[in-house]
Protein backbone atom coordinates (compact mmCIF):
# COMPACT_ATOMS: atom_id res chain seq x y z
CA UNK A 1 0.00 0.00 0.00
CA UNK A 2 1.59 3.38 -0.96
CA UNK A 3 1.83 6.06 2.00
CA UNK A 4 0.64 8.92 1.44
CA UNK A 5 1.43 12.27 2.92
CA UNK A 6 -1.33 14.26 3.35
CA UNK A 7 -0.09 18.63 3.54
CA UNK A 8 -0.49 20.32 6.57
CA UNK A 9 -3.29 21.89 5.62
CA UNK A 10 -5.21 18.42 5.05
CA UNK A 11 -4.35 17.57 8.56
CA UNK A 12 -4.94 20.26 10.65
CA UNK A 13 -9.21 19.78 9.13
CA UNK A 14 -8.87 16.56 11.10
CA UNK A 15 -8.78 16.29 14.87
CA UNK A 16 -7.06 13.26 16.23
CA UNK A 17 -9.93 10.06 16.59
CA UNK A 18 -9.20 9.66 20.45
CA UNK A 19 -10.70 7.12 22.67
CA UNK A 20 -12.88 8.66 25.87
CA UNK A 21 -12.63 7.10 29.09
CA UNK A 22 -10.53 5.38 30.98
CA UNK A 23 -12.08 2.17 31.37
CA UNK A 24 -12.26 2.48 27.14
CA UNK A 25 -8.41 3.61 26.93
CA UNK A 26 -7.22 0.17 28.94
CA UNK A 27 -8.68 -1.59 25.90
CA UNK A 28 -6.12 -0.21 23.45
CA UNK A 29 -4.41 -2.95 21.38
CA UNK A 30 -1.03 -3.56 20.59
CA UNK A 31 0.10 -1.35 17.50
CA UNK A 32 0.05 -4.57 15.27
CA UNK A 33 -3.52 -4.74 15.77
CA UNK A 34 -4.59 -1.31 14.68
CA UNK A 35 -6.06 -0.05 11.45
CA UNK A 36 -6.17 3.38 9.86
CA UNK A 37 -9.39 5.11 10.64
CA UNK A 38 -11.71 7.62 9.89
CA UNK A 39 -14.88 8.96 11.74
CA UNK A 40 -17.61 11.30 10.17
CA UNK A 41 -20.90 12.55 11.51
CA UNK A 42 -22.47 12.65 7.89
CA UNK A 43 -22.38 11.55 4.46
CA UNK A 44 -21.72 15.01 3.01
CA UNK A 45 -18.40 15.29 5.15
CA UNK A 46 -17.13 12.52 3.98
CA UNK A 47 -17.90 13.20 0.20
CA UNK A 48 -15.62 16.54 1.36
CA UNK A 49 -12.44 14.33 2.53
CA UNK A 50 -12.76 12.40 -0.18
CA UNK A 51 -12.82 14.95 -2.92
CA UNK A 52 -9.53 16.38 -1.32
CA UNK A 53 -7.75 12.90 -1.86
CA UNK A 54 -4.61 11.20 -0.72
CA UNK A 55 -6.94 9.17 1.73
CA UNK A 56 -7.77 5.19 2.07
CA UNK A 57 -10.99 5.79 0.91
CA UNK A 58 -12.93 7.40 -2.14
CA UNK A 59 -16.43 9.44 -2.91
CA UNK A 60 -17.45 5.63 -3.74
CA UNK A 61 -16.27 4.57 -0.44
CA UNK A 62 -17.98 7.23 1.42
CA UNK A 63 -21.43 6.46 -0.14
CA UNK A 64 -21.25 2.56 0.12
CA UNK A 65 -19.99 2.68 3.68
CA UNK A 66 -22.37 5.32 4.65
CA UNK A 67 -25.00 3.00 3.56
CA UNK A 68 -23.67 0.00 5.07
CA UNK A 69 -23.49 1.85 8.62
CA UNK A 70 -27.28 2.99 8.34
CA UNK A 71 -28.32 -0.94 7.99
CA UNK A 72 -25.77 -2.29 10.40
CA UNK A 73 -27.26 0.83 12.50
CA UNK A 74 -30.73 -0.43 12.23
CA UNK A 75 -30.07 -4.50 13.11
CA UNK A 76 -27.79 -3.49 15.71
CA UNK A 77 -28.25 -0.83 18.04
CA UNK A 78 -29.43 -1.13 21.34
CA UNK A 79 -33.08 -1.17 21.82
CA UNK A 80 -34.70 0.31 25.00
CA UNK A 81 -38.87 -0.22 26.32
CA UNK A 82 -38.84 3.86 26.81
CA UNK A 83 -37.16 6.83 25.59
CA UNK A 84 -37.09 8.03 28.49
CA UNK A 85 -34.37 4.98 29.41
CA UNK A 86 -32.59 5.28 26.07
CA UNK A 87 -31.77 9.19 26.86
CA UNK A 88 -30.50 7.92 30.24
CA UNK A 89 -28.22 6.00 28.28
CA UNK A 90 -27.24 8.54 25.35
CA UNK A 91 -28.65 11.82 26.41
CA UNK A 92 -30.93 14.27 25.48
CA UNK A 93 -32.79 13.81 22.51
CA UNK A 94 -30.27 11.45 21.15
CA UNK A 95 -33.05 8.88 20.97
CA UNK A 96 -35.92 8.01 19.05
CA UNK A 97 -38.51 5.70 17.70
CA UNK A 98 -37.72 2.33 16.61
CA UNK A 99 -38.24 2.27 12.56
CA UNK A 100 -37.88 -1.75 12.28
CA UNK A 101 -41.18 -1.93 14.69
CA UNK A 102 -42.79 1.04 12.74
CA UNK A 103 -42.31 -1.30 9.63
CA UNK A 104 -43.93 -4.18 10.96
CA UNK A 105 -40.30 -5.89 11.45
CA UNK A 106 -40.59 -6.96 14.80
CA UNK A 107 -38.80 -5.63 18.27
CA UNK A 108 -42.19 -3.96 19.36
CA UNK A 109 -42.64 -0.87 20.36
CA UNK A 110 -39.50 0.18 20.97
CA UNK A 111 -36.68 3.29 21.15
CA UNK A 112 -33.16 3.49 19.82
CA UNK A 113 -30.27 6.14 19.95
CA UNK A 114 -30.14 8.25 16.46
CA UNK A 115 -27.44 7.50 14.02
CA UNK A 116 -24.83 10.40 14.52
CA UNK A 117 -22.39 9.49 11.85
CA UNK A 118 -19.76 7.10 11.14
CA UNK A 119 -16.71 5.87 11.05
CA UNK A 120 -14.76 3.74 8.49
CA UNK A 121 -11.56 1.99 8.63
CA UNK A 122 -8.65 0.54 6.09
CA UNK A 123 -7.62 -3.14 5.93
CA UNK A 124 -6.22 -2.91 2.62
CA UNK A 125 -3.19 -3.45 3.86
CA UNK A 126 -3.94 -6.74 5.24
CA UNK A 127 -5.83 -8.26 2.17
CA UNK A 128 -9.16 -6.75 3.54
CA UNK A 129 -11.07 -3.59 2.14
CA UNK A 130 -12.54 -0.98 3.98
CA UNK A 131 -15.54 -1.71 6.57
CA UNK A 132 -17.63 0.84 8.27
CA UNK A 133 -19.41 0.80 11.91
CA UNK A 134 -22.23 3.61 12.56
CA UNK A 135 -22.25 5.88 15.57
CA UNK A 136 -24.24 6.73 18.58
CA UNK A 137 -24.51 9.43 21.54
CA UNK A 138 -23.39 8.34 24.57
CA UNK A 139 -22.83 10.43 27.88
CA UNK A 140 -19.38 10.39 27.49
CA UNK A 141 -18.77 10.58 23.67
CA UNK A 142 -19.28 8.49 21.11
CA UNK A 143 -19.58 4.97 20.59
CA UNK A 144 -20.54 2.43 18.16
CA UNK A 145 -23.37 0.26 18.68
CA UNK A 146 -21.63 -3.00 20.79
CA UNK A 147 -20.85 0.14 23.42
CA UNK A 148 -17.06 -1.53 23.37
CA UNK A 149 -15.63 1.61 22.09
CA UNK A 150 -16.19 5.38 22.97
CA UNK A 151 -14.99 8.50 21.34
CA UNK A 152 -14.34 11.85 22.27
CA UNK A 153 -15.85 13.04 18.73
CA UNK A 154 -17.58 11.50 16.15
CA UNK A 155 -15.30 13.52 13.53
CA UNK A 156 -11.63 12.59 13.28
CA UNK A 157 -8.62 10.47 12.11
CA UNK A 158 -6.63 8.19 13.88
CA UNK A 159 -5.56 4.73 14.27
CA UNK A 160 -7.91 2.12 16.30
CA UNK A 161 -8.41 -1.46 17.27
CA UNK A 162 -9.46 -3.81 14.58
CA UNK A 163 -11.91 -5.28 17.24
CA UNK A 164 -13.50 -1.79 17.11
CA UNK A 165 -14.97 -2.98 13.26
CA UNK A 166 -16.44 -6.03 14.81
CA UNK A 167 -20.18 -6.39 14.18
CA UNK A 168 -22.25 -5.88 17.25
CA UNK A 169 -25.14 -8.73 18.02
CA UNK A 170 -28.43 -8.21 16.28
CA UNK A 171 -31.36 -6.92 18.26
CA UNK A 172 -33.74 -6.55 15.51
CA UNK A 173 -36.52 -8.44 16.72
CA UNK A 174 -35.63 -8.92 20.16
CA UNK A 175 -37.43 -7.36 23.19
CA UNK A 176 -36.03 -4.08 24.19
CA UNK A 177 -33.99 -3.51 27.62
CA UNK A 178 -36.04 -2.58 30.47
CA UNK A 179 -34.51 -0.89 32.80
CA UNK A 180 -33.83 -3.67 35.12
CA UNK A 181 -32.10 -5.22 32.43
CA UNK A 182 -29.89 -1.45 31.47
CA UNK A 183 -29.09 -1.94 35.72
CA UNK A 184 -27.91 -4.99 35.40
CA UNK A 185 -25.49 -4.17 32.55
CA UNK A 186 -24.20 -1.24 34.45
CA UNK A 187 -25.35 0.80 31.75
CA UNK A 188 -24.76 0.72 28.24
CA UNK A 189 -21.50 -0.70 26.68
CA UNK A 190 -21.03 -1.95 30.28
CA UNK A 191 -21.05 -5.93 30.13
CA UNK A 192 -19.45 -5.65 25.92
CA UNK A 193 -16.66 -3.04 27.13
CA UNK A 194 -16.11 -6.32 29.52
CA UNK A 195 -16.08 -8.85 27.57
CA UNK A 196 -13.96 -6.93 24.63
CA UNK A 197 -11.34 -5.80 27.76
CA UNK A 198 -10.84 -10.24 27.88
CA UNK A 199 -10.18 -10.69 24.51
CA UNK A 200 -8.42 -7.68 23.71
CA UNK A 201 -5.78 -8.69 26.69
CA UNK A 202 -5.19 -12.06 25.07
CA UNK A 203 -3.63 -10.31 22.42
CA UNK A 204 -0.27 -10.12 22.20
CA UNK A 205 1.59 -6.59 21.02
Amino acid sequence: MTTRKPSTLKRSRHVALVLAGAAVLSLSACEDDQVEAQAFPDLDSCLAAAKEGGLFFTEEDCQTQFAAAQQEHLETAPRYESQELCEQEHGPGACGTDPAAQQNQGGGFSFMPLLVGYMMGSMLSRGGGIFSQPMVRTPNGYSTPSGNQTFASNRGAGRVPSSTFTRAPSTIGKPPMSATQVAQRGGFGASSTARTGAGTRSVGG
